[in-house]
């Protein structure tokens, strides 16, 4: 009970944040779960794989209904995300079994790089500029697989990678969110059942667990950013955006480096 208290208030955090600042929940919740996962029972040399894959799970949950939401506004482009998705699942599972592999402080640097990155991409804005159209189906499915293969690494449902690619390829803003949020939907499945794969065989884990993901951390998180998240989206709006994501962008920064330190 005490363990779904503390996953419950994780969530809340991540939802709101998240929703706060516009970006998905995965690069809250995982340098989240990863300070708390040890006082959970969790063995440190798997702490980063249980992070990333609980976090994938989440993202699993809530990624489809932000898929049809930008549907309603006809904002995903389907052919660019039928062959994406291809490759967005390949390299998803392979960044599971890939993570299973590592050391949780090769996967802890990977994740602070990956938040010190999005930091740098908040605070000074950078937008790639359009300059090439969309590629063939095999350029797709190829760059889909790169995206998968990072975001199951760092557990994102991977918009900050899939937004700048689309937009540098000449596809309205809009149209890369809405594209972005239906890839989040084959990313977290497919790493999520990566990550289940994976670990199935671990028997060092608390219970109830799956593979890598803590059943209580799934659960916990799940409920309490679904119903946080519309607080923080409300807040958002009576902020003063660019502050907003200058702030944020610290904040990741602190997270980044802590992960990196250790």
């Amino acid at each position: 009970m005490e363990s779904l208290l503390i996953y419950l208030l994780t969530g809340a955090a991540a939802g709101l944040l998240a929703g706060l600042f516009g970006i998905g929940g995965g690069m809250v919740m995982v340098p989240a779960l990863a300070l708390v996962l040890p006082g959970q029972g969790v063995p440190p040399e798997v702490t980063m794989q249980v992070a990333v894959a609980t976090s994938l799970a989440v993202i699993s949950a809530t990624s489809i209904s932000s898929m049809l939401s930008h549907q309603k506004h006809g904002a995903v482009i389907w052919p660019v995300f039928r062959w994406m998705a291809l490759g967005l699942v390949a390299g998803s599972v392979g960044g599971a079994f890939v993570a299973d592999q590592l050391a949780s402080r090769t996967l802890a640097l990977i994740v602070g790089c990956g938040a010190l990155a999005v930091a740098a991409q908040m605070f000074f804005d950078l937008k790639p500029k359009a300059a090439a159209p969309l590629p063939g189906p095999t350029a797709l499915t190829g760059t889909g697989g790169v995206i998968g293969l990072l975001s199951a690494l760092v557990g994102i449902g991977g918009g900050s990678l899939t937004v700048p690619f689309l937009t540098w390829r000449s596809v309205d803003i809009r149209k890369a969110v809405g594209t972005s949020a239906a890839c989040g939907v084959p990313i977290a499945w497919a790493g999520a059942v990566g990550f289940i794969l994976s670990g199935w065989d671990r028997a060092d884990l608390p219970s109830p667990h799956l593979g890598y993901v803590s059943l209580h951390g799934f659960a916990g998180l799940a409920i309490a950013s679904v119903l946080m998240a519309p607080l923080g989206a409300k807040l958002a709006h009576r902020l003063p955006p660019r502050q907003l994501k200058r702030g944020f962008a610290l904040l990741l920064t602190g997270v980044g480096i802590k992960m990196l330190i250790g």
